[in-house]
C-alpha cells in the first residue's frame, strides 16, 4: 500500500516538502504525521481524491497553531484539506469519542513521519456500538426526511439513494465488526460484504 502510494513522485515530493516545513515549524514538538482516507486504502482517484492528514503534536497552544499557518497554507494551495491536529495525549484519550474514525485510521493509514499513534490504541466494542447505532439512526431519520420531497421524481430518488449509500457505507465496517466479522479495507468490497452478511438487496 505504502509502496504504491510513494510511486507517485508528485505526492512524494509534496509530502516531503510539507514534512520538512512542519519539522522546521514545530521542531521536537512534532510527534507524527499520518495519512488516512482513500489514499491510504488504495482507493484514491488520481487528480480527484484529497490527501487527508492527521498531525500529532506533543502539545498544542495558540502559538503552535499560529506557527502552523504557513506550512498548512501551502498544503491547501495544492488543493488538499486542512490537516487535523491532535496532541498525542488526546489521541490516547479520544478513542471512546471517535471510535469509528479511529478504527478506520487503524485499518488503513500510512505513517509519513514519527511514531505510529494508532499502533497501540484500544477501541472498545461498547464505544464502537454506541457511535455506530447513533450514526445509523441519525442517517435513517435524515433519509426519511429527504425521501419525502424526492419521492416525486425518479431522478431525485436515484440521486438520493446514491448520496445515501456514500454516507451509510462508512458505517458498514464498524457494523460488521460488531457482529464478529472482519470487514474489507476497500469501501466497495465492504459494501458488498455488508450486503451479503446483512442480506441487503445490492440493487
Amino acid at each position: 500500500m505504502a509502496g504504491g502510494l510513494m510511486a507517485n513522485q508528485v505526492a512524494q515530493e509534496a509530502f516531503n516538502h510539507l514534512i520538512g516545513d512542519l519539522r522546521s515549524t514545530h521542531g521536537d514538538n512534532l510527534a507524527a504525521v499520518v495519512l488516512y482516507g482513500s489514499a491510504a486504502t488504495g482507493e484514491q482517484i488520481v487528480d480527484r481524491s484529497d490527501y487527508n492528514l492527521l498531525i500529532a503534536l506533543n502539545r498544542i497552544t495558540p502559538e503552535d497553531l499560529r506557527q502552523a499557518q504557513a506550512p498548512v497554507r501551502e498544503w491547501q494551495r495544492l488543493g488538499h484539506p486542512l490537516p487535523v491536529y491532535f496532541t498525542t495525549e488526546e489521541l490516547r484519550d479520544a478513542a471512546d469519542v471517535f471510535p469509528i474514525e479511529f478504527h478506520q485510521m487503524q485499518r488503513a493509514r500510512v505513517v509519513l513521519y514519527g511514531n505510529d499513534p494508532f499502533a497501540t490504541l484500544e477501541i472498545h466494542d461498547h464505544n464502537l456500538r454506541h457511535q455506530t447505532e447513533y450514526e445509523l439512526r441519525a442517517k435513517l431519520l435524515q433519509l426519511r426526511r429527504l425521501y419525502i420531497p424526492a419521492s416525486v421524481s425518479f431522478a431525485k430518488l436515484c440521486d438520493l439513494m446514491s448520496d445515501s449509500l456514500t454516507s451509510f457505507a462508512t458505517l458498514f465496517a464498524p457494523a460488521l465488526m460488531l457482529f464478529g466479522q472482519t470487514p474489507p479495507v476497500a469501501k466497495h468490497d465492504c459494501v458488498r460484504a455488508a450486503a451479503k452478511f446483512f442480506r441487503l438487496d445490492p440493487e
